[in-house]
């Protein structure tokens, strides 16, 4: 990779992270992971409480980049056409009836699709078909979705009432899952300075497609040396129960995760090298992205459950106990 390159890709990254710091107080690290993703190429589940910024975060980030955007509200009525599109029936002046494929909302470059959890299986399924295939069949026509292409979904962990959880295999479809914390003291005061205002802030558009790819191009040219490889995928590895498992891992998860999995974590490692100026992959790389990585890819038994240990908890233990086995 060029040194011209590499200054190219942070200063146009740099002007993304400006822009939505005009808008967004607060939620560097969950920006930077949204970046992460953004620059692997692949989609983005962000769990959080109402109120915490997760769809104006995704809307100026849509806003910064010159690509198209459309904002799909996940109800329990929400039918899988509603969007990916269906035929519709057309009849001319002279009579003739022909069918018309009418486009739905997730032909788009970046679709919000915010309360995922809202819609029914059925409904959801649609939507991450169209998230692995990265087209949508119609009518016996198979349509490309637009490039790059990106979801970003949303969900509320505290109202269950009502929702539709969605299916563990289905979760493997985001290469990550940020959860987005509540803002600090000083950033609340923020919020009400910027927000009780008539200010109106605009964001500018700094980056096309074409230099997003470019980005994207520029992180799967990071290299990664064999040592820093079989450490994440003894990370993977080691989410596994078994009789080398440590002992959160046999006593609190049912499921480790897949091949997905390490495959996440170096496509996301190697942007955190990328945008932290480096051409070769760190061992704090991988560690840095473990958590959003693979915490929807491990799945607790029932006593992790009903102990409420969650799965940043488990990672964290395998992170420490593989901390002494770098090569």
């Amino acid at each position: 990779m060029a040194q011209q390159t590499l200054e190219d890709c942070l200063q146009r990254v740099e002007l993304v992270r400006q822009e939505i710091g005009k808008v967004l107080v607060g939620q560097k690290e969950v920006v930077e992971q949204l970046l992460w993703a953004v620059f692997a190429g692949g989609h983005a589940l962000l769990e959080g409480v109402p109120g915490l910024g997760k769809t104006l975060l995704v809307r100026t980030l849509s806003q910064a980049f010159e690509l198209s955007f459309q904002r799909i509200q996940f109800t329990p009525d929400l039918m899988p056409t509603d969007i990916t599109g269906t035929n519709i029936l057309l009849v001319d002046e002279k009579g003739q009836q022909s069918f018309q494929f009418q486009h739905g909302p997730i032909f788009a470059h970046v679709v919000l699709a915010d309360e995922i959890n809202r819609a029914t299986p059925k409904t959801q399924s649609a939507l991450l078909e169209a998230m692995q295939e990265r087209t949508v069949s119609a009518g016996g026509v198979t349509r490309p979705l637009p490039e790059p292409f990106f979801v970003l979904a949303t969900q509320n962990p505290l109202e269950q009432e009502g929702t539709y959880p969605l299916p563990e295999a289905q979760m493997d479809r985001f290469l990550l899952k940020i959860d987005v914390p509540y803002p600090t003291e000083e950033e609340l005061k923020m919020i009400v300075r910027q927000t009780t205002t008539s200010q109106v802030i605009t964001v500018e558009k700094v980056a096309s497609a074409e230099q997003i790819a470019e980005i994207q191009q520029a992180a799967r040219e990071v290299l990664v040396a064999d040592a820093v490889l079989d450490y994440a995928v003894k990370l993977l590895l080691a989410t596994h129960p078994g009789e080398q498992a440590i002992a959160s891992v046999n006593k609190y998860v049912r499921n480790g995760a897949g091949p997905r999995g390490v495959q996440a974590i170096v496509s996301l490692a190697k942007v955190r090298a990328l945008l932290a100026g480096r051409y070769n992959l760190a061992y704090e790389d991988v560690t840095a992205v473990a958590l959003p990585a693979l915490r929807h890819r491990m799945f607790l038994n029932f006593e992790g459950e009903a102990n409420g240990i969650r799965p940043d908890r488990v990672i964290m233990d395998i992170l420490d106990e593989l901390g002494t086995q770098k090569v």
